[in-house]
């Protein structure tokens, strides 16, 4: 007979024991991995819905942020308008307070000026602007363009220099006078006026309550 027929009665049952005893194992192991496989699910599904729940949240940021942007903007484009505004009144005041006073400041300059127009625009062949001068004080021979701030900076004598070059291609009434420049202000600081008369503008500045003109004895004005 075969090797089979030495395998006892005892050996067989304890063969299928062990064969039962292994199939336990194997579907308490197939459990635990679908067990596992199951918790892995759903971890999956929190992160998954952890990262739409940040995704959302970053949005409703991003949309917060912009939103905050926009009223910054809002905000600043106001106070542009309301600075620009007062520095419009300012310089009005400041055009007001000097242009009582240019004339017998130039005269006493030795320029014998009598007239005053504030606001003197020149004008294209269309109508258009051109040229603004805050004041523009003349006589038969001489014209001098005064520009006014509340507050005088180099820029501001950067631009009326400017202003200056293309007077006579502006105002062609007054391109045969004799053409001087002048900035006035509230105030001034120290290395701005001496910037403005190294450039030959005449500095009219308020003290108290009268405009002195700032330029240091001897001051020779530029002739644009």
């Amino acid at each position: 007979m075969g090797a089979r027929d030495d395998i006892s009665w005892d050996d067989l049952k304890r063969m299928i024991a062990e064969l039962a005893q292994q199939s336990k194992e194997t579907d308490r192991r197939m459990q635990e991995t679908d067990r596992r496989l199951q918790e892995t699910d759903r971890l999956i599904r929190e992160l998954r819905e952890s990262g739409r729940e940040t995704e959302r949240r970053m949005q409703e940021t991003d949309r917060r942020l912009q939103e905050t942007d926009r009223r910054i903007d809002q905000r600043l484009k106001q106070l542009e308008r309301q600075l620009g505004q007062l520095g419009n009144r300012l310089g009005m005041f400041v055009q007001d307070m000097v242009m009582p006073a240019v004339v017998r400041l130039f005269q006493q300059q030795g320029i014998p000026v009598h007239r005053v127009y504030p606001n003197a625009v020149a004008r294209d062949d269309s109508g258009q602007a051109v040229m603004e001068i805050d004041l523009l004080v003349i006589n038969g021979e001489h014209a001098i363009a005064v520009e006014c701030k509340s507050r005088l900076s180099s820029d501001d004598v950067d631009e009326h220099i400017e202003r200056l070059q293309r007077f006579r291609a502006c105002f062609t009434e007054h391109a045969d006078k004799v053409l001087h420049g002048a900035v006035a202000a509230m105030g001034a600081p120290d290395e701005v006026v001496r910037y403005a008369e190294r450039q030959g503008l005449y500095v009219l500045v308020q003290a108290d309550d009268d405009v002195v003109v700032r330029n240091q004895p001897g001051f020779e004005p530029k002739a644009w």
